[in-house]
């Protein structure tokens, strides 16, 4: 009798793509403003600072959400917790799709936050309870083709939508598709995971909240208000206090929110530790590239969004073969090259000048997706896999939250790396001679920029190498379910 015996009675195709559907436009909600906020600013009459709120309100909510998943997961049947969150979503979209002013369209975006912010961290353990330690690795292969692949079109996808519609249009072509998958959820979504029923330890939410809220938002904010501000360090200050103060908690209370006892598992650390390193390593290319694209090469978001839609091509292809492989080899035996390959590839962006070959950026952007899709959900999975089933969704919240955090305070160093570097260039005046006024000081601008970008790619390299000598300490083998219950 295999571990998987409990689930027959489950449509598992048809539920796990309902779920990946959910998760997938929730993602995608993550980065498709990005290319609108221009539009909106002027619909509005808003400034940047306010408009900016749009994505930032966004991703602080699914912030807050995610840690707080492992105790809505305990307490609510799968069939309630998904079907409520895809409700919740969709209901936002409808609501940001027909606002009539900013202030509701923020609100719009936080309403649809607090839906997708469950849904990733849910899918992660329904995974993990259906299938037995040596099936997920293909399962959690079609869930990396999700977190890969939706962030990485949404700039394509709403550079087009704004470019030949309006931004509106990016809340009305999701909103079918969010009342279809609403619809199928309620047909094809089957309770798996086990009700703990926790109690409910209102500090603890709040503790949460205002500790990761902090955290995500001092990061977030250090690179464009300077890292000296009051409220920037206010922030990042208070949030290591209060999460602090959160995790001292947790280990006090007997049913806690977030089960810090996962980090007791030697397997797990190192392999939340190697993603957060993978995850700062991938936003390096994600978010610099588009910015070099249109701030030193003059190009529009359209054609940055082109430039990286082979790679996410490539990481969406790749996923759920590297999940199959991921059970056949183990987790260690695929980040060793693929991890190799993102140093490789990111130490060539160290390279960028102002007549860098486009070809040559989309190409080596797609080799580096392809290492990163060897290197990412096969470490995530082997971590997981070295949890019992009774632990799936703390450790679930736990590497969402990890990952969450991580990509925030990478996105700040690398953004502020840049930022300095430029700042401090010197030209060599030389270079520059003949240049009327005007071409030389926007010449000399470019080149700073470029200096920029150049030095972060450095120490995205120097992360990614860090990364690849972790995996190294990682186990060869994947534990078997037999040792899965000795555990427990």
């Amino acid at each position: 009798m295999t571990s998987n015996d409990p689930f027959t009675h489950v449509k598992k195709g048809p539920m796990l793509v309902v779920m990946l559907f959910g998760a997938f436009f929730s993602l995608l909600n993550e980065t498709l403003l990005a290319t609108a906020l221009p539009e909106i600013m002027v619909h509005f009459s808003i400034d940047e600072t306010q408009v900016q709120w749009l994505t930032t309100a966004f991703l602080l909510t699914n912030g807050i959400m995610i840690p707080i998943s492992a105790f809505i997961i305990g307490k609510f049947t799968t069939r309630q917790i998904f079907i409520s969150a895809i409700a919740v979503f969709t209901f936002g979209t409808a609501v940001a799709a027909f606002s009539d002013s900013y202030t509701l369209l923020l609100i719009a975006r936080i309403v649809q936050a607090m839906g997708s912010g469950v849904m990733m961290p849910l899918m992660m353990t329904v995974l993990l309870t259906m299938f037995p330690i040596d099936k997920r690795g293909a399962a959690m292969g079609m869930m990396g083709l999700v977190i890969s692949f939706a962030p990485a079109i949404g700039p394509t996808l709403s550079g087009y939508l704004v470019e030949y519609f309006n931004w509106r249009m990016l809340f009305y072509a999701v909103l079918p598709i969010a009342i279809l998958t609403l619809i199928l959820s309620i047909f094809f979504i089957s309770n798996v995971t086990e009700r703990t029923n926790p109690k409910v330890d209102v500090l603890s939410i709040l503790m949460s909240s205002f500790g990761f809220g902090g955290l995500l938002y001092g990061f977030s904010s250090g690179a464009s208000r300077g890292w000296t501000d009051t409220l920037v360090l206010t922030c990042i200050i208070g949030g290591f206090i209060i999460l602090a103060l959160f995790t001292w908690r947790q280990l006090r209370l007997e049913t806690p929110l977030l089960e810090f006892r996962v980090f007791k598992n030697k397997d797990f650390t190192l392999g939340v530790i190697i993603s957060a390193f993978v995850i700062i390593a991938m936003i390096s290319a994600e978010t610099l590239l588009p910015m070099y694209v249109q701030t030193a090469r003059g190009l529009s978001a359209i054609d940055s969004g082109l430039m990286l839609l082979p790679g996410a091509i490539v990481m969406g292809i790749m996923s759920p073969v590297s999940g199959i492989l991921f059970d056949k080899l183990g987790a260690r035996k695929m980040a060793v090259p693929g991890m190799l390959i993102v140093i490789i590839t990111t130490f060539y962006f160290t390279t960028l000048s102002s007549d860098s070959s486009m070809t040559m950026l989309t190409t080596m952007y797609a080799i580096r997706m392809f290492g990163l899709s060897l290197g990412m959900m096969p470490i995530m999975t082997h971590a997981l896999n070295q949890l019992p089933q009774t632990l799936n969704a703390h450790g679930s919240a736990m590497a969402n939250t990890m990952q969450q955090v991580s990509a925030s305070i990478g996105t700040a160093i690398l953004i502020t790396i840049m930022s300095q570097t430029a700042k401090n260039f010197t030209p060599d005046m030389e270079k520059y001679s003949g240049l009327d006024p005007a071409t030389m000081q926007s010449t000399i601008a470019s080149d700073a920029l470029i200096s920029g970008y150049a030095a972060t790619f450095v120490v995205a390299t120097g992360m990614a190498v860090i990364g690849w000598i972790l995996v190294f300490f990682l186990n060869k083998k994947e534990p078997n379910a037999k040792s899965q219950i000795m555990q427990h």
